[in-house]
Parts: structure tokens; sequence; C-alpha cells
């Protein structure tokens, strides 16, 4: 029986030494220190580190471009001289005394009102003249129009679609061309005309 019991003590020990073996310490966290910054009250917030990404910078405003209004170019005969106007879309005023004005080109307009004239001879496609009256005009060209503010002594069209308009008469006519307009307010004396659709009246 006693040797029985000196089996079964060691028996015991290695039991329970397996037992505690298998089981886990658990232990109590350790409490966390927080150390703040010399001075503070716990009511003001901490700063912070500033962020990285930088506030994009706002561009520039690209100003409007604008196309200036084209200006009027002013010409002058001077006193019994003659005078050439040419270019493209653009506006011309001519005084003076012009023994000829010569006007060439396309979409121009010429304001000759102030201006006495001659001679005038027109080349190119819309153009548009004003004038206080000439003595001959000629026209060599397309969708034009001549206004006379007094009579036109002797008209030569060439091309179609111009209109002329005069307030007084005009004594001689001659049109080239088709769907021209002659309007005179003191009437038309001879007309030559060779064309269609051309109005005389």
């Amino acid at each position: 029986m006693h040797s029985r019991r000196l089996l079964l003590a060691p028996l015991g020990a290695a039991a329970l030494a397996t037992f505690l073996a298998g089981c886990i310490v658990v232990t109590a966290p350790r409490p966390v220190e927080t150390r703040l910054p010399p001075g503070f009250d716990g009511q003001t917030t901490l700063p912070t580190a500033p962020s990285s990404t930088a506030t994009p910078v706002p561009a520039a405003p690209v100003p409007a471009t604008t196309t200036p209004a084209p200006g009027i170019g002013e010409l002058a005969c001077g006193d019994g001289g003659a005078q050439t106007v040419s270019g493209a879309e653009q506006t011309f005023r001519v005084t003076g005394a012009c023994s000829e004005l010569t006007v060439s080109g396309s979409a121009l307009t010429v304001d000759a009102s102030a201006a006495t004239v001659t001679t005038l001879r027109i080349s190119g496609d819309r153009i548009r003249m004003q004038i206080a009256g000439a003595d001959t005009v000629v026209v060599e060209g397309s969708d034009g129009t001549v206004t006379s503010a007094a009579g036109i002594g002797r008209l030569e069209i060439s091309g179609d679609r111009t209109t002329t308009e005069a307030m007084t008469g005009i004594p001689s006519v001659t049109v080239r061309g088709q769907d021209n307009v002659v309007r005179s307010g003191g009437g038309v004396g001879s007309a030559v005309v060779s064309g269609s659709g051309n109005s005389i009246r």
C-alpha cells in the first residue's frame, strides 16, 4: 500500500505539470502613458502637420480678343487732280475736285458725295459708290451700286446686276450684261442695251 502511494505521487505531479503547461497565462495590460506638451490645458486643439496637398492657384483669365471695326480712309483729289481707291472690304471718303476718280477692288464702299468728279471709273465687284454727279461713269464689274445726287452725263456698264440711280437725267446709256438696273429721275436719253434682264427707265 505504501509503495502504491509512492507510485501515484510522481504520476499526480506529472499530470499537474501537463495541465499547467496547457493553460494560457493572461496578464493585465500595462496602462498607456500620454505625454502632453508643456502648457497644454486640455481645451486647445493640438496643432496638426501641414497637408502635403498644395492649394491650386486659379488660372489668370484670358482676355477676350476683339477685332476693331475698320476705319474710314480719307482721300483728297486736291484741285483738279486724279485719285485712285483700291482694296477689299474697306470704306473710303473722297473730297476735292477730281478730274478722274478710279475705284478698283472688291466689297468697297466709297463716299464721294462731297467731291466734284468729272470721270468715274469703277472696276471690281460689290462696289458701292455715292457721288454728287459726274460727266462720265464707267462700270466694269458686277453686283455694284452707283448713286448720284445729280445727273450723269454718260453711263457705260459692262457686267451683271449693277444698279445705277441718278436724281436728274442721264443723256447717254450703254449697257452690256445681264440684270442691270438704270433709274433716272430726269429720264434716260439714248440707250444701247445688249443682254437679258436689263431695266432702263
